[in-house]
């Protein structure tokens, strides 16, 4: 994903020196984007304090960029690490951050095995890729 050719097919929205920023597949909700170190590994203790800093940091942005674009009522910040924990590809952390909104339909995932979005993923690429190319030495 990370050493693809078109960014805006990968969905990646932003990168960085050590990781990039890149949208969910399979959101959660609109604007569910994912920090992903360059780096493969299983755990947080695999990371350098380089890639752990700047990790970090572009979740931090990641957080003022859904807030300014989305205006969401709040945020869910977190990472599956190992399978038993719900880690899709185990042997490769990351962070998601998504926004969420009071009442949102975020339980029809677990109960209908269905996602409810108001955009599609190219429009939500687009609003996201415009605010981080505004980060561009502002981390």
């Amino acid at each position: 994903m990370a050493n693809g050719d078109s960014d805006e097919e990968a969905l990646i929205v932003f990168r960085g020196e050590h990781n990039f920023v890149v949208l969910n597949r399979f959101p959660y909700t609109s604007g569910h984007l994912m920090v992903v170190p360059y780096l493969h590994v299983p755990d947080l203790a695999g990371l350098d304090e380089a890639t752990a800093s700047e990790l970090m940091a572009l979740t931090r942005a990641s957080e003022r960029h859904l807030r300014a674009v989305y205006h969401p009522d709040g945020l869910n910040l977190g990472m599956n690490i190992g399978e038993s924990a719900g880690a899709g590809i185990a042997s490769h952390i990351h962070m998601h951050v998504l926004p969420r909104w009071t009442g949102d339909a975020n339980f029809m995932s677990t109960i209908g095995e269905t996602r409810v979005l108001p955009e599609e993923l190219p429009i939500t690429w687009r609003h996201l890729k415009t605010a981080f190319d505004a980060l561009t030495g502002a981390m």
